[in-house]
């Protein structure tokens, strides 16, 4: 078996994916990401029709990872620590769905393990808001353009100016 084949991929969404590819991108254990869109009904929308907030896709990030190196929870707690999901359909500045806080997983051990999350992180007392997090099976992963690809790290800069 190669080593490739050892890897795993999940998919998360929240906010806009430059901040949330940066979050994943710099773990030990992550040996790739990639921005694009998921869970809409276009086909291979582009950035400005995503931004329409018509196509119902979200801004993911989608990351390649060691499950040796790093566990799915390491990554869930990750995504919990860089985002608010308690903000329905935007994040700070950027509104619209396609900036939704979703887990899209890829396999039941994911989706148990996202839920457990969910709960635990509604629970927590961190929010006096509801956790509206969406948990929900992945589909295809629409690359974004080159450009926005490790687009943070591409400019030296480790989050977004805001």
């Amino acid at each position: 078996m190669s080593s490739v084949e050892k890897m795993e991929v999940a998919t998360f969404g929240a906010g806009c994916f430059w901040g949330v590819e940066e979050a994943f991108r710099v773990l030990d254990g992550v040996s790739d990401t990639a921005v694009g869109y998921m869970g809409g009904h276009t086909d291979r929308p582009s950035y400005e029709e995503v931004c329409t907030d018509e196509t119902g896709h979200a801004e993911v990030a989608q990351v390649t990872y060691d499950p040796k190196k790093i566990s799915y929870e390491k990554l869930l707690e990750v995504f919990w620590e860089n985002h608010d999901p308690t903000q329905l359909n935007r994040q700070g500045p950027d509104v619209g769905s396609q900036y939704r806080s979703v887990i899209f997983w890829h396999n039941d051990a994911q989706r148990k393990a996202a839920e457990v999350s969910k709960e635990k992180s509604q629970e927590s007392g961190k929010y006096k808001d509801e956790v509206v997090t969406e948990i929900v099976e992945a589909g295809k992963l629409y690359e974004a353009e080159e450009y926005h690809q490790k687009y943070l790290a591409k400019r030296g800069l480790s989050s977004c100016p805001i």
